[in-house]
């Protein structure tokens, strides 16, 4: 998740749509999934968003005049005359039509805007109020599993518009995300519509809608396999963002950077090189060595402002916290303070969803009758799972762990994304055997958390996130650990559970060990947003999981 700059001590009422629908009495309530199914109902409807809806385009982490643009090849839409009057919004149309992620730079426009899609779509909630990339697709498993098929198909159909106009799919639809993407999930989006035999209306026309989306999602991929892209010559891909050295354009000011620089300075022993001595007000000489050794402070406010006790951040740091970003783990100590040396690392995650993406392409292509690329496919995931049995797989670990490509060597970092391959189906039969001996690294009483290092950011120990859980659960349920799967749907939908009980939303995020929405964060992002998309589609999945074994025992003779 993509999250918002903010200031050290951040405290967020209820959202307004959720204190109408629930009035939270002062003695706590007695968790009931009943209450949850009906807080997941009314939130689909308060976390909707369109074109024509002025709330979508809000945007709190940039606080300028509403701006909505179109791609430079697209026809404007005849209707958006009579949002530009209704909403107050300056529409503008993008200066260059855009093939590739990066090619327009987001520094070049006169301000920063909403991105027009064609589509309504579910935002995750708060402050995060445009399509996310990766949350959209837990987001599609929850309307699927709700039977809500035309908002999952629309879903789809504006990622597969990001692809054709905005060159990939978006960290989120908003200009300041037109350099990176986020974890690679369009294909598993296409195939959760594909499955499900109430999105179309006859088969010929599910065909048809595969035939679009098929060459989309390719153009897609190959944004993982450009150059930039590449883990060295590991055959495996990293995270990057094509926005430079630089801090990212959605901070409002400078106060997150000064908190990295100040831990980095109280903990001189865990600082991987992110320093970079400076003055606060450097004299000409300086400012001009800093665009190479740091950022451009005549270009960036909150370049200039990113200054502490005689530090600024290094360019290389920039370069990590940017990919951190993309990987949606922002923030996680897993590959470095603060995520700062993300580039430099292959990480599970990503190449289990490259397999997964290639394994999906292979079938669509077997789907339509396109041989020759079913073929290339099969070859290309073939390749990426012995590069991930090479350099991610660690025999002595019985795990998979991220690989430093910078150093050649592999982390130590033990992160929940070990499981990533089971839901990928990367893992053979004896690996994920040993996979399931390590879940008491990350089993606690509410589900799993993200690691055992209590970094105190909101990616690491004690805290537990909806898409993890899932991706990990899932992932045992289809290698036949079924009493796990069933295990750990318990644990985390009881935690969703025991939160509404306790004041009436669903969040973003959630304390493993307490079981409870008691999340405490001292370095990084301290908010726990209310809403909350990919929380509510999980759920439902776990629910339809847990129910279809129930029914199953009672069918058993």
């Amino acid at each position: 998740m993509e999250n918002s700059p903010m200031k050290p001590v951040v405290r967020f009422a209820l959202a307004a749509t959720c204190a109408a629908f629930v009035s939270v009495a002062s003695a706590k309530q007695v968790p009931d999934p009943l209450k949850t199914r009906a807080y997941i109902d009314h939130a689909w409807t308060t976390l909707t968003r369109s074109m024509d809806d002025c709330s979508a385009l809000k945007d709190t982490k940039v606080k300028t005049h509403p701006v909505l643009y179109l791609p430079a090849n697209l026809p404007t839409p005849p209707e958006l005359a009579q949002v530009k009057a209704h909403c107050n919004v300056d529409v503008h149309v993008l200066p260059q039509a855009i093939d590739q992620l990066g090619e327009l730079a987001p520094t070049t426009l006169p301000k920063q805007g909403l991105l027009y899609l064609p589509h309504p779509y579910v935002v995750p909630g708060g402050f995060f109020n445009e399509m996310y990339g990766w949350d959209s697709y837990f987001i599609v498993l929850g309307l699927v599993a709700d039977h809500r098929e035309a908002m999952a198909r629309d879903m789809v159909d504006n990622a597969l518009f990001e692809v054709q106009y905005y060159g990939a799919v978006l960290n989120a639809n908003r200009t300041y995300y037109l350099t990176r993407s986020q974890p690679p999930f369009l294909s598993s989006m296409i195939r959760a519509v594909m499955d499900d035999p109430a999105s179309f209306r006859s088969k010929n026309e599910a065909r048809a809608w595969l035939a679009r989306a098929y060459p989309l999602a390719v153009r897609d991929y190959a944004t993982w396999t450009r150059k930039e892209h590449r883990a060295g010559d590991t055959g495996l891909a990293r995270y990057y963002d094509y926005g430079g050295a630089a801090p990212v354009l959605e901070f409002s000011d400078s106060t997150y950077l000064q908190g990295v620089i100040d831990w980095l300075i109280a903990h001189p022993s865990q600082g991987p090189g992110y320093l970079v001595k400076s003055a606060q007000h450097p004299d000409a000489a300086e400012t001009a060595r800093l665009k190479t050794t740091s950022c451009d402070i005549e270009a960036s406010r909150v370049c200039a402002g990113a200054w502490s006790h005689g530090y600024r951040l290094s360019a290389d740091y920039y370069l990590g916290d940017r990919a951190m970003r993309e990987s949606g783990y922002d923030t996680t100590f897993r590959v470095g303070p603060f995520g700062g040396s993300t580039h430099q690392y292959a990480t599970v995650d990503l190449n289990s969803l490259l397999y997964r993406y290639e394994r999906d392409l292979h079938d669509f292509a077997g789907q339509l009758g396109n041989a020759a690329d079913a073929t290339r496919w099969a070859s290309a995931a073939d390749a990426r799972h012995a590069a991930i049995d090479k350099y991610l797989w660690r025999a002595d670990k019985g795990m998979y762990m991220d690989y430093d490509f910078v150093n050649g060597k592999p982390s130590d970092y033990n992160f929940v994304s070990t499981f990533y391959p089971l839901w990928a189906g990367v893992a053979s039969k004896s690996q994920a055997e040993s996979l399931r001996g390590r879940l008491n690294i990350f089993e606690r009483k509410g589900g799993l958390q993200m690691s055992d290092h209590a970094s105190g950011a909101q990616w690491d120990s004690p805290f537990g996130w909806a898409p993890t859980n899932w991706l990990a659960i899932d992932g045992f349920e289809q290698y036949g650990f079924h009493d796990d799967a069933q295990r750990l749907a318990r644990e985390f939908t009881g935690t969703i559970d025991r939160s509404l009980a306790d004041d009436g939303t669903i969040r973003e995020k959630y304390n493993m060990v307490s079981g409870n929405a008691d999340v405490k964060i001292s370095a990084g992002y301290k908010a726990n947003v209310i809403g909350f998309g990919w929380s509510n589609g999980v759920y439902l999945k776990l629910q339809q999981l847990l129910q279809a074994k129930s029914s199953s025992a009672e069918a058993a003779p």
